[in-house]
């Protein structure tokens, strides 16, 4: 195994794992916080739901892009795909998607053991930042959590919805 899977490997593993402890030690009733003023409007549980559908979507995709495929389609719509799969999580109680979570966050972790490093540079369709590496979609998958989640974390400490701010990670941690 390369440095570059180890480090993918090592972030995903340590901020999955932050993640979802993050969302077990809150309290219940700190899941209704709405946490953007713009967008979606999401509240605490909704972050944890999309957290859920995202790294299903990227699996699905990642392995697609393995195999020869492109990725997302060009017509993906993410704000839909967003909308829509996050309210199919609606009945969906906080400690069923953080298991849910934890599972698809296994399955990335392992769909990523088993590459080398020329997987690593195939390219493929991200529904946000169009083609791009496959190791940049990787750590883009952490990243995401990350940023959603320091919003989760300042709402919850405000008692404030924040903007929703569409930020482009950087590329190099």
């Amino acid at each position: 195994m390369s440095n570059r899977q180890e480090l993918i490997l090592k972030r995903l593993a340590e901020e999955g794992r932050k993640t979802a402890d993050y969302f077990r030690s809150l309290e219940e009733s700190t899941y209704t916080q709405r946490v953007y003023t713009t967008g979606p409007n999401w509240r605490v549980r909704e972050i944890l739901a999309h957290f859920v559908s995202a790294e299903q979507i990227f699996g699905f995709y990642g392995r697609d892009i393995l195999n020869g495929g492109a990725g997302a389609p060009e017509d993906f719509v993410i704000d839909e795909f967003n909308a829509t799969q996050v309210a199919g999580l609606k009945e969906a109680q906080p400690a069923d998607l953080i298991r849910q979570f934890e599972m698809a966050r296994a399955e990335t972790i392992a769909l990523i053991r088993g590459m080398t490093d020329t997987d690593l540079e195939r390219q493929g369709r991200h529904p946000w930042f169009g083609k791009v590496p496959l190791e940049r979609m990787l750590k883009l998958v952490y990243r995401h959590n990350m940023l959603h989640e320091r919003d989760v974390r300042k709402a919850l400490e405000t008692g404030q919805p924040v903007p929703h701010v569409e930020a482009q990670p950087t590329v190099d941690s």
